[in-house]
């Protein structure tokens, strides 16, 4: 496994080379940024150990892993939806695998059901970027051909991961920002609830799920 990242070192390294001998032989004048900032020292200047150690560090699960790893198995899911502000609850249920993928990196959940009287199928991918130390959360369906991207953090002591992110309305064609809530009731029982604010107009509760673990 060393032998590997020294190896992504020494290409990072050639690689940065490569760029500054480029730009040095450039003739075209090179734009500075009017706003003065801070960079990060360049690779070129980092030792092959330190590039090494921050692969390592980057791609080693952690705790937050080991909590999604947890949530392995199947899980009954009791549906709420919204389609509006004042539009009236719609009951549905489904069914849900979870399992680590890439060696306990991400977390992958599959649900399967009904949705408006069609099969409904979704993939949720849950990640814990130690880079950025927040949760990264993807979501695509057979009811539609985008992705939802969100971002978030875990609260400790209320067991909330709050998730924020933005997805296309398919009627309108504009983004939407979207909000979602998920708890840790208890070791068999977690809480999602999803909050959209769709362009002018006011936040509603457009979903919720109460999954057991079965």
């Amino acid at each position: 496994m060393k032998k590997i990242f020294f190896t992504l070192s020494a290409v990072a390294v050639c690689f940065a080379s490569c760029k500054k001998e480029q730009k040095m032989d450039s003739e075209e004048p090179m734009m500075k940024d009017t706003v003065p900032t801070e960079e990060p020292a360049p690779m070129a200047e980092m030792d092959s150990a330190t590039v090494a150690n921050a692969w390592m560090e980057y791609m080693t699960p952690g705790e937050a892993h080991k909590m999604m790893a947890n949530e392995e198995g199947n899980w009954n899911c009791d549906m709420t939806f919204w389609m509006g502000p004042d539009a009236p609850p719609q009951k549905e249920t489904s069914s849900c695998e979870i399992k680590m993928i890439l060696d306990g990196r991400y977390q992958q959940s599959t649900y399967t059901g009904n949705m408006m009287g069609m099969p409904f199928e979704g993939i949720s991918t849950v990640a814990y970027d130690n880079a950025t130390n927040e949760y990264v959360s993807t979501w695509i369906d057979n009811m539609g051909t985008g992705m939802m991207v969100m971002r978030g953090t875990f609260n400790g002591n209320t067991r909330t991961t709050t998730l924020n992110g933005t997805m296309v309305d398919p009627v309108t064609k504009t983004v939407k920002e979207v909000r979602e809530l998920y708890d840790i009731v208890d070791e068999n029982t977690r809480k999602m609830q999803m909050f959209e604010t769709p362009k002018g107009g006011k936040k509603y509760k457009s979903m919720e799920i109460i999954m057991t673990r079965k």
